[in-house]
């Protein structure tokens, strides 16, 4: 692991950068540390900016702003790298950005209303909020949050930006940005965690871990004795097999054209793996005749409308396709009727299911009673200036 010292306006801190699958993450030794001076001021640290699409993170000095009502501001401890950064990288977002949505971290400061968090509360970041007060909010099996559409408009909830550069807004990322050691967040978008938890590990849990294994519990409800399929065995995807295992499927087949991920996806509770290349005839029909008619349970965790297709048909009659993946843009599916007219189901899945603010401390205790091991998914470690080469090892598929 690397770590320096180094100093920023009035801010010096120990930063280590790790990567894990799906993720790489920023981690801090001195969590417990909080200067209360810094309350209600701008704080001056350093962020991982994209001035434009299809060029490398900038590691520049930021201003954080304080936080206004009814948001926080967070000193980030750990932070991931997921896909979805990847598929925001080529000018499907606004510019200039800070990424990062799977974060974890400690509460710097609070703005006027906040009740759920305090100073000092170690907490974690969610991409998908939960005001508590929406249909959703309020339906026992609704978990996407109406306030997720302002995440779309990369600013907060009063039209600006938390963060300036060189005097210039810098937008916001998911309600999160957590590419950032400190960063802004609505106190919907925060959810306190055990004290004790490990803020490098249990970061997963604020997105790609619980989007996968929720999908498996939550949403698709596998059943003991079932097979399954799960189509893309990066982070998300073996935390998908993971929740497959948990839920007592017998068989569970990875499917991935990077042979490498094979033997993680094996560790964590696939049965077997396969790779579309290297077969003659459609993949689909492969797991057909591998099954004799098909699987009851399959998961699409890539977003690309021609793999949809390909899990949906290697459903049997009455099986169900989840779909989890999302590609950039918004490219149409084709599917027709006579594909689903036997009986299947094609449902969709955001953070597994889970209500996410309630959901949270659940998760975070599990992981500490060994219900689950995030261990597994890590994979790499880098220092914080070094996050293209973090990019760079996703791209080549090295690190899951």
């Amino acid at each position: 692991m690397y770590s320096w010292t180094f100093h920023s306006g009035s801010c010096k801190q120990n930063l280590p950068f790790s990567i894990y699958s799906p993720s790489q993450y920023i981690h801090r030794k001195n969590t417990k540390k909080i200067n209360m001076s810094t309350a209600g001021k701008v704080i001056k640290c350093r962020a991982a900016i994209l001035w434009k699409p299809d060029t490398p993170f900038s590691i520049e000095e930021i201003e954080v702003a304080p936080p206004k009502a009814k948001e926080v501001r967070i000193k980030i401890v750990a932070t991931g790298l997921c896909g979805t950064e990847m598929k925001m990288l080529g000018g499907n977002t606004c510019y200039p950005i800070i990424l990062g949505h799977e974060g974890a971290g400690i509460v710097e400061s609070v703005g006027e209303g906040v009740s759920t968090v305090k100073t000092g509360d170690k907490v974690i970041t969610l991409f998908l909020p939960q005001c508590g007060e929406c249909a959703s909010c309020l339906n026992p099996e609704g978990n996407c949050c109406i306030q997720l559409k302002q995440a779309y408009t990369n600013l907060m909830s009063d039209g600006t930006s938390r963060f300036t550069c060189k005097g210039k807004s810098i937008y916001h990322f998911a309600n999160t940005s957590t590419f950032s050691e400190y960063t802004v967040i609505r106190e919907i978008s925060v959810a306190k965690v055990d004290n004790v938890a490990p803020l490098e590990k249990i970061c997963l849990i604020s997105c790609g871990f619980s989007t996968g294994y929720g999908a498996a519990i939550n949403t698709a409800k596998v059943t003991p004795g079932s097979t399954c399929a799960v189509f893309g065995l990066g982070g998300v995807g073996l935390s998908v097999v993971m929740g497959c295992k948990a839920a007592g499927a017998a068989r569970i087949i990875g499917v991935d054209i990077n042979k490498d991920k094979f033997e993680k996806a094996k560790e964590v509770g696939a049965t077997e793996c396969i790779s579309p290349q290297d077969f003659k005839k459609p993949i689909q029909e492969v797991l057909v005749d591998m099954t004799g008619a098909g699987v009851e349970f399959c998961f699409e965790v890539i977003g690309k409308p021609e793999i949809v297709k390909a899990a949906l048909n290697c459903t049997i009659g009455w099986g169900l396709c989840t779909l989890i993946g999302i590609d950039a843009g918004d490219k149409a599916m084709t599917i027709s009727p006579l594909e689903i007219l036997i009986g299947r189901t094609i449902k969709g899945s955001i953070f597994g299911g889970w209500k996410s603010k309630d959901s949270i401390s659940k998760l975070v205790t599990d992981y500490k009673n060994k219900k689950f091991n995030l261990d597994a998914l890590v994979t790499h470690t880098l220092p914080f200036d070094k996050i293209n080469e973090a990019f760079d090892l996703m791209y080549q598929g090295k690190s899951i």
